[in-house]
């Protein structure tokens, strides 16, 4: 008996802390979208501006559209197009600039092509989220440092509450006073930074911790 009574208390446990876990998605959720920035193919292998980690982020961003997608959630692909003089990537009409097939647009999908880093500038962006009633931004893309970055410090600035997902960004290796920074380095660094003062700009949470409720 004492063995069945423990059995029931320990299976009510679990109930009660999946209860708890999906009414915190459901929270987190709340007027939120997803944003997917410029997961394009010149950033995978053999592109034109190949990322460090561009796969292990394409796989991670691909759990969160799916989860997205299954919970019918708003998601914005972000998808950018060179046109400034001497670019050598994402340029039109090339298979480079278009999206990875691991976050591929479903129809009916907003899709936003922008030129610049700051996805919001000469874009329809900002009109697109108010008229979708969207609060809150979860932030996946690349690159880390340059379009993720821009974009989410604007969107503080406009008012929406950013989570960036961590995992699901990519960057490379940069130079800074003829010395090599590593793309591992630079990826701490952004993250450290936007979420600084108390998650200034952004709280920075791994895929699993996000999709778990955390």
């Amino acid at each position: 008996m004492n063995n069945v009574f423990k059995s029931t208390l320990a299976l009510c446990l679990v109930l009660i802390s999946l209860i708890q876990i999906n009414a915190q998605q459901k929270k987190n959720m709340e007027n939120t979208a997803l944003l997917i920035i410029d997961v394009q193919n010149d950033y995978f292998k053999e592109g034109n501006m190949t990322l460090d980690g561009a796969e292990e982020a394409g796989k991670k961003a691909k759990q969160l559209l799916e989860f997205y997608r299954k919970n019918k959630l708003p998601v914005i692909h972000i998808k950018h197009i060179s046109t400034n003089e001497g670019a050598t990537f994402f340029l039109p009409n090339t298979s480079g600039a278009e999206i990875n097939p691991l976050v591929a647009p479903k129809e009916g999908e907003k899709v936003i092509i922008k030129h610049y880093p700051n996805s919001f500038r000469e874009t329809d962006l900002l009109e697109y989220l108010h008229s979708k009633r969207i609060e809150n931004l979860v932030i996946t893309g690349m690159m880390t440092d340059v379009c993720v970055e821009s974009t989410t410090r604007a969107a503080f600035d406009y008012g929406f509450t950013n989570t960036v997902i961590g995992d699901a960004t990519a960057t490379r290796n940069r130079e800074l006073f003829g010395q090599i920074v590593k793309a591992s380095d630079v990826q701490k660094s952004i993250l450290a930074g936007i979420s600084a003062l108390g998650n200034l700009y952004a709280r920075v949470i791994n895929t699993q911790d996000f999709l778990n409720g955390k």
